[in-house]
């Protein structure tokens, strides 16, 4: 049986860019249909961010209860804990299933359609979804095309089986006694970090001279350190090869050019994502593609009239808050509003321990757009907060214009920094200067304060160093 649904606006995807567009495309009146072949809320909501934060949260938990049955400076002594790992996997998907129920809530809420399947662009206008009682077809004047990305696949260690991306890293049935990581980025470290807190025996092999590439070398100090003092193996310029005759150990090439083999019980490769442009009909639109990413204004609209593209389809930087912003953004632009894509700071969060936060530009960055810049530092170490969380390492970083002290970038390092990254970006999109947030009084003691010491350091006047 052939359905044929006419609306204003289609989108394509209900991740979180496409899932964000829907809620505010029915809140401004707009009649709004949204596909989407598996649970609402995408990679981020049902296989990543969500769930990876909760197992981080899960091995944080358990790395602690470890600690105290050691000597310790707390005075805290426990027994030999257990980790019942069925029991935090289904933990896990109850937040998932909680969060992707509320998408639904909020559709229903904003009167937007849900039609649950796979859908092939026909043409700029047109979608066909294969759904569980038939095909329908979707019509609408207004096209969002958010179908995310998939992980990067190595052509020698296929996934499947014991080689798993990190989708499957989030469902095992045990945590592996061995566990090798391929790649050091973001997402390689911070499953495997977790997994080495919950009892894994974990290896990183990564082709680069160092783990955590994108970031500067100062600023993953402190999360190198804790690698080695998790246990965790960390091969640089190294390259995974592929799988053993016997298929039970990895094959890498080490810088020297020597082959080793690693046995794992479970290979994760996190090499990185793609946009997903295959399997939804790309091929039959005339859009004009920036490399292997579909190409978009400062109003993410393609080369087709009524057609916008969000999110990771269209390159980096590939994070859920971008998507969400800018779709949003589309929303409101189809309901007549004038607005443009132009944000000084897209944050980026790396969850490992310590975490990472960067928001506006770095150093380098800055002085490549032709600035002269001061950079300063506090260190967490001289925070009283930080000591009484067992949590000195790191800092939080400033980077400004030496002549109007205006704030290009910031950058942190040490335990809970995520949770500063509103600062930090509300800086940035407010034009803030280093006067500005050293002259806002911040709550004491927090971790906060360093955000403002780093300012008066830069000034000249640091208190508290």
């Amino acid at each position: 049986m052939t359905k044929t649904i006419e609306c204003e606006v289609l989108v394509l995807g209900g991740g979180p860019g496409g899932y964000v567009a829907a809620i505010r495309a029915g809140q401004l009146g707009l009649d709004t249909v949204c596909v989407e072949g598996q649970s609402l809320g995408g990679t981020c909501l049902n296989v990543g961010c969500i769930p990876s934060k909760a197992m981080i949260h899960a091995g944080d938990e358990f790395e602690k209860v470890m600690h105290f049955t050691h000597e310790n400076a707390l005075g805290i002594s426990v027994e030999q804990p257990k980790l019942d790992f069925k029991k935090t996997v289904a933990w896990k998907d109850g937040i998932v299933k909680r969060l992707t129920g509320g998408i639904g809530g909020l559709f229903k809420k904003n009167k937007v359609r849900h039609v649950a399947g796979w859908g092939t662009m026909v043409d700029g206008k047109t979608c066909e979804v294969a759904t569980e009682d038939g095909t329908v077809t979707v019509k609408a004047k207004n096209v969002i095309l958010a179908t995310g990305s998939v992980p990067v696949e190595i052509p020698s260690l296929p996934f499947g089986g014991d080689i798993i991306s990190s989708t499957e890293a989030l469902s095992l049935d045990k945590v592996p006694s061995k566990l090798t990581v391929i790649g050091g980025g973001y997402i390689g470290l911070e499953l495997g970090i977790a997994y080495a807190k919950m009892g894994s025996k974990v290896t990183v092999v990564e082709a680069l001279e160092r783990v955590l590439a994108q970031y500067d070398k100062d600023l993953t100090k402190p999360v190198v350190a804790n690698l080695k003092k998790l246990g965790i193996t960390v091969m640089t310029e190294t390259k995974a090869k592929g799988l053993s005759k016997d298929g039970k150990s990895l094959v890498v090439e080490t810088k020297d050019g020597k082959e080793e083999t690693i046995k794992s019980d479970k290979i994760l490769v996190t090499v990185g994502r793609r946009a997903k442009t295959e399997g939804w009909g790309l091929e039959g639109l005339d859009l004009t593609m920036n490399g292997r990413v579909v190409a978009i204004d400062d109003k993410c609209q393609t080369s087709m009239t009524g057609v916008y593209a969000i999110g990771d389809l269209t390159g980096e930087p590939m994070l859920a808050h971008r998507a969400m912003a800018q779709g949003e953004m589309v929303a409101e632009i189809i309901a007549g509003k004038n607005r443009t894509f132009d944000k000084v700071s897209i944050p980026a969060v790396c969850f490992t321990d310590p975490e990472l936060v960067t928001a506006g530009l770095s150093a380098e960055e800055a002085k490549k757009v032709g600035y002269d810049i001061k950079v300063d530092q506090f260190p967490f170490m001289a925070n009283g907060r930080a000591m009484t969380m067992e949590s000195e390492d790191g800092f939080v970083r400033i980077v400004a214009r030496n002549d109007n002290h205006m704030i290009l970038g910031i950058q942190a390092v040490g335990k809970g920094v995520s949770e500063l990254s509103a600062a930090f970006s509300l800086a940035l999109e407010m034009g803030a200067r280093l006067e500005d947030i050293a002259g806002t009084i911040h709550a004491h003691p927090t971790q906060s304060e360093g955000f403002q010491e780093a300012a008066l350091k830069s000034l000249g006047h640091a208190l508290h160093i």
